[in-house]
């Protein structure tokens, strides 16, 4: 492992803003620098009442001028969304803004419903044109020399952009293209194992990348026992469920006691999904994310988690911080 990184939602929690929301994600974005994480990225949501980071880009911006050197990007933007060259301007401003901090992750999802996915889109297209706008947008990054269509800002800034995936699809668009791969294993852990073989067996070296590298995203949840860990841990247990049954909200506040809140089979599949983590003491998460190091060998852990309390949260990833940074010594 070279690097341990942090994905942030912006979570809305019960009782906040959006405004908190946002405070909150620059609060964690100076103590993940701080704590010596590499990056820090947001992701594209839209239409979700806990989720304040729908204008990824914006959040991107204001982010990487409230901090220092540690890289701020999208984890990620997902590229149906919009037209490439609007992409390539936004993040080639970033990249102008801030040199050499800015990093893209594409995913192919909407991040959405079908209903919003139309508002945003305006006109839905049938046809899959996601490797095709993938390389329309590395285009555009690159030199321009009598290119008919420029981004500008965007030409020559080199982006690094990165394929997200949960499924097997982006492991090998990511291997083709020669492109880093991110894999979304934080909440859909099913496929993690087959993904990470094919992407590194099918990886073709390119101008982006001689070396196939991988990130692979998991849950943290860590607190100073394990029974604490556990109770601010049902936050996102319950947010989950409510999301899987088509009624999500802020981010509720912990409970004692989860499977009284939960019916049994939909906590088995919660768990199943947010299986990819590690939750627990100092030592419970030590053991927890070895095992995981050990099984899958990423080049780098992006970890996640989604805590009530801003504080509880940023211990958190301060105690996890620590953990990994042991870790990064160790090998």
């Amino acid at each position: 492992m070279q690097y341990y990184s942090l994905l942030d939602l912006s979570p809305i929690p019960e009782g906040k803003t959006e405004v908190d929301a946002l405070a909150n994600t620059v609060g964690l974005a100076q103590a993940a620098e701080r704590l010596g994480y590499h990056r820090f990225w947001l992701a594209e949501h839209h239409n979700m009442p806990g989720i304040a980071s729908a204008a990824t880009s914006v959040v991107i911006g204001h982010v990487a001028g409230a901090t220092e050197h540690i890289r701020v990007g999208a984890g990620g933007i997902m590229l149906p969304n919009h037209a490439p060259l609007v992409i390539a301007e936004q993040f080639g401003t970033l990249a102008t803004l801030y040199p050499d901090r800015i990093d893209l992750g594409l995913g192919r999802a909407p991040g959405t419903d079908m209903g919003t996915a139309r508002a945003l889109r305006r006109h839905m297209e049938q046809a899959d044109s996601f490797p095709q706008d993938v390389v329309e947008l590395l285009g555009y990054f690159g030199a321009a020399k009598g290119a008919q269509v420029q981004a500008i800002p965007g030409r020559d800034t080199h982006v690094p952009v990165w394929i997200l995936g949960s499924s097997l699809y982006g492991a090998q668009l990511a291997a083709h293209l020669g492109l880093p791969y991110a894999f979304a294993s934080h909440f859909a852990p099913a496929m993690l194992e087959q993904a990470v073989k094919i992407y590194r067996r099918g990886f073709q070296p390119s101008a982006y990348l001689a070396q196939p590298y991988f990130i692979m995203a998991a849950g943290v949840c860590a607190a100073e026992t394990d029974e604490e860990a556990t109770r601010l841990r049902s936050s996102q247990q319950m947010a989950f469920a409510r999301l899987r049954s088509g009624a999500p909200g802020k981010l509720p506040l912990p409970v004692e006691d989860i499977t009284k809140h939960i019916p049994g089979h939909v906590l088995a599949e919660v768990n199943q999904a947010l299986g990819c983590s590690a939750c627990g003491s100092r030592s419970t998460v030590v053991s927890q994310l070895t095992q995981l190091i050990e099984n899958f060998e990423p080049d780098e852990l992006m970890v996640t988690g989604m805590i009530h309390d801003p504080a509880a949260r940023v211990r958190s990833f301060e105690i996890a911080a620590g953990v990994l940074k042991e870790m990064q010594v160790a090998a």
